[in-house]
């Protein structure tokens, strides 16, 4: 607990305790969901992991005496998702607020069952990987929230003021945004044998505990080939050309890196008056760190930086009562914006480039998106890898990522 960063989750997860019955914090394995759940309510819970096999046991055998009385914090829920039939009639037998803080590494919700039974009885947060302002010691994501909140007038001063100091993106993506190799590790070296171990104890581990895996080799292959797509749409019959993999099992494979938070489908925005869109998702990952290493450490390239952004977005999103949605956009004639934020019945379209230079032919898609909506749109963000915050174009702000991610 010494040298704790504070996350920026921590308010909504307390805000959540206060409300629901059972809160269940979700996550990719090593994001620092016990960290979290133990430092915001020390010594005021009990607190159990399936991880043990003594409580594993229990759990299987009399997980009513597991959960006892008073308030539980229990790790890994995931583990043993019987036990939630025993939270379930507890909490409708005595619905106090906080009662279960519950954390899975597995997103329980795509779990049919484990939904089920506990429907208006809980509420999700989840907890990405580090964002960037988070490893600084900040305790919170982007700006969006102050973007979203002021009119585009007053964005490059608004900008300019806020906390923010330059960073090399790629070094961010090299050491993505898990807390031991993004905080604690100084190497690429020791970096490189943390994710190494990770990946290893994902697919002995979690893969197995999770879903009947045929081949892990094959998995591994799949891995890697889904790393290298990174920022790409994906289409599950050429990637399964390529890794010699039935369609259906690269289906089944994919929903398991989901279902692990490994693995981001981002849905195209669908919404158009006039235009053919492409519709298929494109494929990113929550931490770029790990899809760097899965895909053979790579030299990062522009699909990286949108990565970074992505996940901070989805970060924030996800931790707002209001709700929020990312999107890419692309029509079938070759016209994209990276990155479409929904909220509120408005449209934020933001361009990101690994550029110093940014010109006017950069911000084009967004000047089509703005054309294709103009009464949802806001004025579209190009963040680039400079330092200069300027409109280079009506209704389109250049503004270095770091400023604002």
């Amino acid at each position: 607990m010494n040298n704790y960063l504070p996350r920026a989750s921590a308010a909504s997860l307390a805000g959540r305790l206060g409300v629901m019955p059972v809160t269940i914090v979700t996550g990719a394995r090593q994001t620092g969901k016990t960290t979290l759940v133990r430092k915001l309510t020390p010594g005021e819970r009990r607190y159990a992991t399936l991880d043990e096999p003594d409580a594993a046991q229990l759990a299987r055998r009399d997980p009513r005496t597991l959960l006892g009385s008073g308030r539980l914090t229990l790790d890994e829920v995931q583990r043993e998702p019987r036990v939630l039939s025993a939270v379930k009639l507890a909490v409708d037998e005595e619905r106090t607020p906080g009662r279960f803080l519950l954390t899975g590494s597995a997103n329980l919700l795509l779990m049919r069952r484990v939904s089920e039974s506990l429907a208006g009885r809980a509420s999700y947060l989840t907890l990405w990987p580090m964002a960037r302002r988070e490893q600084l010691g900040l305790g919170g994501y982007g700006v969006w929230d102050d973007l979203l909140g002021t009119p585009e007038s007053e964005w490059p001063d608004l900008l300019r003021e806020t906390e923010a100091a330059p960073e090399d993106w790629r070094s961010l993506a090299r050491r993505g945004g898990f807390p031991v190799p993004a905080v604690t590790l100084r190497s690429a070296a020791e970096r490189k044998v943390w994710f190494e171990g990770y990946e290893r104890t994902y697919l002995e581990r979690d893969v197995r505990d999770l879903a009947q895996v045929a081949s892990l080799g094959d998995f591994g292959v799949l891995l890697r080939a889904a790393a290298l797509r990174l920022g790409q749409i994906l289409n599950q019959s050429d990637l399964g050309r390529d890794v010699a993999l039935p369609q259906p099992t690269v289906h089944r494979y994919l929903k398991l890196l989901e279902t692990s938070y490994l693995l981001i489908r981002l849905p195209a925005y669908a919404v158009n008056r006039t235009k053919r869109l492409v519709k298929s998702p494109r494929i990113y990952w929550s931490d770029v760190g790990l899809a760097l290493h899965l895909g053979g450490d790579p030299e990062p390239d522009g699909a990286h930086l949108e990565n970074i952004v992505l996940q901070d977005l989805l970060a924030w999103r996800d931790t707002r009562l209001d709700r929020a949605d990312v999107f890419y956009w692309r029509t079938t004639t070759g016209a994209e914006v990276d990155l479409v934020v929904e909220t509120r019945g408005r449209l934020l379209p933001i361009e990101v480039k690994a550029t110093t230079r940014p010109g006017l032919g950069h911000a084009r898609h967004l000047l089509t998106f703005r054309r294709e909506y103009p009464e949802q749109s806001r004025c579209g963000l190009l963040l680039h890898d400079g330092d200069a915050i300027r409109w280079i174009a009506d209704g389109v702000l250049a503004v270095p990522w770091w400023r604002v991610v």
